[in-house]
């Protein structure tokens, strides 16, 4: 292969919507604003999950009473959403390594539309919660294959790189996803969400049959064969290392669903704000973990990956702990807020290096790879939220225990797994980054 393919195969500034290798005088101005398209309907792709988790919460209470239920039955459907994307990494992986990225992009996203619109007509809390089930595997198509297009362009530091950029787009759907929820309950109620979720849904349709390319040619693609699927995540589940990666990562996302799925009920009913100052809150914290990444991006290449993992893993679970210590001493609102904001904000250290670390080695197959890594991290989170609920819904020593048990677990599976990095990956990280131009 040329320089100039090993390029294109890596920076996707230099490829064509078609994948066709330009030479350095056809990276235009115009081409830069193609892969800024590209990485913004990535990001966008990405973000499809924490908007349609996050827009609701402000609502959870309104749903317990308009539904005539209670408050764990409703945080059921956050735990249902989450089963079903574990559910749909699953089957979505392996259908985009056989039929390439788009078409089950788009198809995802078809399902998502009809779902969501059907949510909003739910008579009963029973029947929403088995459509947000349905809604969760339109969702996972779209962030199964925006990671596996991510792996399809990009390699070595320089794809930790691009996880943390995508996460400056796909961050900003925590942050105003609340407040947008927030503000709808103002002239509509819960229905009018689900409603909003539906015309999102058709806004990216369009954006992605318009504007994403295949990045997946035939001669990549992977014949259609169950065998020859369980064969590749048994190789997976195999591989030491990227299942430490990706369950340190996976438990990460645990503490972040434990936040989610109790701090609407904590901070509204046990401290007494408003819909408004929670989505405010919530929307702060969101902030955090996208400067973090930010961060992270600068500093990896120069600092080994693995290393700031293991920075935002430590900071978790100190951040925890200290939550924990404020909910027992019941010390008030600010030394909640605090440990919350740091925890939270940490993540943006784990998930980029995770996700780039655990896939490394898995070009060939980055759809099941990727599935796999979401997969587990959605069922840990789908422990997690109904977990925070049974010592209470609005329990601050309850929600804290769930996020400092998961984050010193996952610094368990952490040491234990990836304690040594194979030096083959070393050598292929340091060459890949010396090939790779600046982003």
């Amino acid at each position: 292969m040329t320089a100039t393919e090993h390029r294109a195969a890596d920076d996707p500034a230099a490829t064509d919507t078609t994948g066709t290798a330009m030479t350095g005088s056809g990276v235009t101005g115009g081409t830069r604003r193609r892969v800024a398209r590209v990485l913004i309907i990535l990001g966008s792709l990405s973000a499809v999950t924490p908007l349609t988790v996050d827009m609701y919460l402000p609502a959870m209470p309104q749903i317990a009473d308009s539904l005539g239920t209670g408050a764990p039955q409703v945080q059921l459907t956050l735990s249902a959403f989450i089963v079903g994307l574990a559910i749909g990494h699953l089957v979505a992986g392996p259908l985009g390594d056989t039929y390439g990225r788009r078409r089950p992009l788009l198809i995802g996203l078809v399902a998502y539309i009809g779902v969501s619109t059907a949510c909003a007509f739910a008579p009963s809390i029973w029947p929403l919660t088995g459509l947000r089930l349905l809604q969760a595997l339109g969702v996972a198509t779209a962030l199964v294959l925006s990671r596996a297009v991510v792996r399809d362009l990009y390699s070595g530091p320089r794809l930790a790189r691009t996880f943390s950029t995508l996460m400056l787009v796909s961050g900003l759907a925590p942050i105003l996803a609340p407040v947008i929820g927030a503000q709808l309950l103002r002239f509509t109620d819960w229905r009018g969400i689900f409603l909003t979720f539906t015309v999102f849904g058709g806004l990216l349709l369009a954006a992605t049959a318009l504007g994403l390319p295949e990045t997946l040619p035939p001669q990549r693609r992977r014949p259609a064969s169950v065998r020859r699927t369980l064969g590749t995540y048994r190789m997976l589940v195999g591989d030491r290392m990227f299942m430490g990666y990706a369950l340190a990562a996976g438990l990460a996302c645990a503490v972040m669903f434990a936040y989610i799925g109790g701090s609407s009920f904590v901070l509204q009913e046990h401290f007494g704000l408003s819909p408004q100052e929670f989505s405010a809150v919530f929307g702060g914290n969101a902030v955090g973990i996208v400067l973090v990444a930010q961060v992270n991006g600068r500093l990896v290449g120069r600092v080994p990956a693995r290393r700031l993992m293991a920075v935002g893993l430590v900071t978790i679970a100190v951040a925890d702990l200290a939550l924990v210590g404020a909910a027992l001493a019941d010390l008030g609102l600010a030394a909640i807020l605090v440990p919350l904001v740091v925890s939270v904000a940490a993540i943006g250290l784990v998930l980029p290096n995770g996700a780039a670390l655990a896939m490394a080695d898995h070009a060939d197959h980055a759809g099941t790879a990727s599935a796999l890594l979401g997969m587990l991290q959605f069922v840990a989170g789908g422990v997690a939220a109904p977990l925070v609920g049974l010592g209470g819904h609005a329990s601050p020593v309850s929600m804290g225990v769930v996020m400092a048990g998961s984050s010193l677990l996952a610094l368990l599976v952490f040491g234990v797994l990836t304690r040594r990095r194979r030096p083959d990956r070393v050598r292929e990280a340091d060459e890949a980054e010396a090939a790779l131009p600046s982003f």
